[in-house]
């Protein structure tokens, strides 16, 4: 008897929408990863992109836990020679919130081709507007 595949043009995909105010940015990433994955779904395949589009909003009020707020540090690198740039958890927050957890998001994804294109399907807003409510999202809760 062959192994069954599932057809991703088949697939239906469906939009879950996770409220980040007041919850640890860790907790919300790895929910998020985990439906862009498609882990939550019984035809989960780790070669193929079974997962759904995600939407995280209040990403502005998202929590640190302990002292990551003053010792957490972002990096990122303009190409150049010397050109690295370090930022504090408190600054990425005031300068661009949405950072925090596009970051936390995509390290928790594979580092390929198919994790690009689950990184394509997050969509992060700091406030609670957000342009997808004509997809009918599904509210996801977050422990």
């Amino acid at each position: 008897m062959p192994t069954y595949v599932p057809a991703v043009k088949t697939m239906p995909t469906r939009w879950h929408v996770i409220d980040a105010n007041g919850k640890v940015l860790g907790r919300v990433a790895t929910d998020a990863a985990k439906l862009l994955q498609g882990k939550h779904k019984a035809i989960y395949t780790p070669y193929l992109d079974t997962g759904d589009h995600v939407v995280v909003l209040n990403a502005a009020k998202v929590k640190l836990s302990g002292r990551k707020e003053e010792q957490k540090v972002y990096q990122r690198h303009s190409g150049y020679p010397g050109g690295l740039r370090e930022d504090r958890a408190k600054v990425v927050r005031a300068e661009n919130p949405v950072r925090m957890m596009e970051e936390a998001v995509r390290g928790m994804l594979p580092k390929s081709k198919l994790g690009d294109a689950m990184y394509r399907k997050l969509k992060v807003y700091a406030s609670e507007k957000h342009p997808h409510a004509a997809q009918q999202p599904t509210v996801f809760e977050v422990a």
